[in-house]
């Protein structure tokens, strides 16, 4: 099947399906359901094709599922197959960019560049496809579809089921997979499917240089944004021991935050990578010689096993040690530059303080009414229906309930934004886990020595995935405190987690494999992707039916 996977990957490839392009997610949803309408089992049961078109979406983006019914005995055993169609953009190519999505133009005007020594030897090798989405992931669709043909002309010898899903807005929200899980929820009612877990093929790649392995993942790496907004007090340069500067609170933040090991989360002797600042900004809207009043900052933060409720404490501890030091640097300076002018030296007595946004709705519900609030929450909503930065409009709610309760010292006001990406793996303390991962260890184990490839099987995919709205991991009480600090997140984030927790589906990559996703030199291995991962993909479905 090796040529016909490479065929379809390029024909995937040619489909500039960017995430948020105007038409291109819904051209290669209708390429793939025509694929799927052309295989004889689904000619014959139409119905087992299932379009779901996102809730008023602009650009009419849709997940396109099938379903497979083994026709060997009635086992109601079912593995859900699933991926992403959409990509990142091509800015990166630059002048490559009109050959981003023709992966044969592409490799032919490479030859004519000097690149780097790795990339060259790889190109050299003709092993590698190179293309936008090569590696992310449209061959790792392709390898799914072709292998569900396959299986569908065998339906008579399949005992279980498939279910292939390929959701589009992967690469920012999730909102496809987010939208599909009533639906996963419906087809198992319907069908009396029991779901034993859930492949993804996202692309795995070398974890280190020369790095000889081979990876499966038995779960995903979670991940929060938590933003700060700073209130500090503003000042006219002429007179800068008077103020108490908000972008020196946020470049504190990050300096503190940013790259700190002390942040990271273990599970199993396995790290999520540090946090990262996405963004920082004080908000004055123009120039002028006044100090910033307000900024802003929030991080990507990753999570193993970690409960918000332990997040949280964290974030608010650093957050008052930052005001805190703030205030005796201030004084110290003051202090200094009295001595230094020979003027008489008083020390400021700001009172900074951190709240997290349930503890400042608390507040503000003290002294105003849940009518009062909803209002302000209706403002979030028609901000978010005019497509504004949905991490930056619980700014407006924050700031009215500061005005509005008179609270003038600095503050720091923590809250989370989407995306929130909850975590899960197979965790030893579950029984039923550790019997699946067990059998998974064995199988790859066995399937490593007949293919002579050195695997590892990890505990989380460390790229965040679609995986993560199939099975929390998170209690209860860490989603209602998430919940508690989203501000407006019935508007802004609706994730219905009932049901993702009601799944809780096992979460898998296998992946097909390559290097430099998300670069101008993303490019995919062949003879892995095309024909080992291919059968390790049957192995399970033979393992796990």
């Amino acid at each position: 099947m090796k040529e016909e996977i490479e065929t379809l990957t390029k024909k995937l490839v040619s489909i500039c399906s960017v995430n948020g392009s105007d038409g291109g997610e819904k051209a290669i949803a209708d390429y793939i359901e025509s694929y799927l309408q052309k295989i004889p089992y689904f000619r014959k049961h139409p119905d087992r094709i299932i379009i779901q078109p996102l809730k008023d979406d602009a650009l009419q983006r849709r997940n396109v599922m099938a379903l497979l019914l083994g026709e060997k005995d009635d086992n109601p055993h079912t593995l859900i197959w699933h991926g992403h169609m959409d990509t990142v953009g091509v800015d990166d190519y630059k002048s490559l960019k009109p050959y981003a999505f023709d992966p044969d133009a592409l490799e032919k005007a490479l030859h004519q560049m000097t690149l780097p020594k790795e990339m060259q030897a790889d190109l050299d090798s003709g092993d590698y496809l190179f293309g936008r989405g090569a590696l992310d992931m449209k061959s790792g669709d392709a390898v799914f579809l072709v292998l569900l043909k396959h299986l569908a002309e065998n339906v008579s010898e399949l005992s279980g089921n498939i279910l292939l899903s390929i959701n589009p807005v992967e690469e920012n929200r999730h909102q496809g997979i987010i939208e599909e899980t009533p639906i996963l929820m419906s087809l198992k009612e319907t069908y009396h499917l029991e779901y034993v877990a859930a492949i993804n093929n996202d692309y795995t790649c070398p974890l280190y240089p020369d790095d000889p392995h081979h990876y499966v993942y038995m779960g995903t790496v979670g991940k929060l944004l938590p933003c700060f907004y700073i209130q500090g007090k503003e000042t006219h340069v002429g007179q800068p021991f008077e103020g108490f500067d908000a972008s020196r609170i946020a470049a504190k933040l990050v300096d503190r935050i940013t790259l700190n090991t002390d942040f990271l989360d273990v599970y199993n002797d396995e790290y999520t990578l540090p946090p990262m600042v996405l963004k920082m900004k004080d908000l004055k809207d123009s120039y002028n010689v006044q100090t910033a009043f307000d900024s802003f900052v929030y991080f990507n933060y990753l999570v193993h096993n970690e409960e918000i409720t332990e997040t949280i404490p964290k974030f608010t501890k650093v957050a008052q040690e930052i005001l805190d030091e703030e205030l005796d640097y201030l004084n110290t300076q003051y202090q200094k530059f009295c001595r230094l002018t020979h003027t008489s030296y008083t020390p400021y007595t700001f009172h900074p303080k951190v709240y997290t946004f349930a503890q400042l709705k608390e507040k503000y519900l003290e002294t105003f009414d849940h009518d009062h609030y909803s209002e302000l929450e209706k403002i979030a909503a028609i901000l978010n229906e005019r497509g504004e930065d949905q991490r930056e409009i619980p700014i407006s709610m924050v700031k009215s309930m500061l005005n509005e309760l008179a609270i003038n010292d600095p503050v720091i006001v923590l809250y989370f934004a989407a995306p929130y990406c909850p975590h899960n793996t197979l965790k030893d303390e579950d029984g039923q886990e550790k019997a699946l991962k067990d059998k998974l260890t064995q199988m790859v184990k066995n399937f490593g020595e007949k293919v002579h490839l050195d695997y590892k099987v990890l505990q989380f995919f460390p790229s965040l995935s679609d995986s993560s709205y199939i099975k929390i991991d998170d209690s209860n009480e860490s989603i209602t405190a998430l919940q508690e600090n989203f501000p407006a997140m019935k508007y802004l984030y609706n994730l219905d987690t009932t049901t993702m927790k009601a799944l809780n589906i096992p979460a898998l990559d296998f992946g097909v494999y390559g290097k430099d996703a998300h670069k101008w030199m993303e490019r995919v291995y062949k003879p892995y992707s095309f024909e080992v991962l291919p059968q390790l993909i049957l192995e399970a479905v033979h393992t796990l039916l």
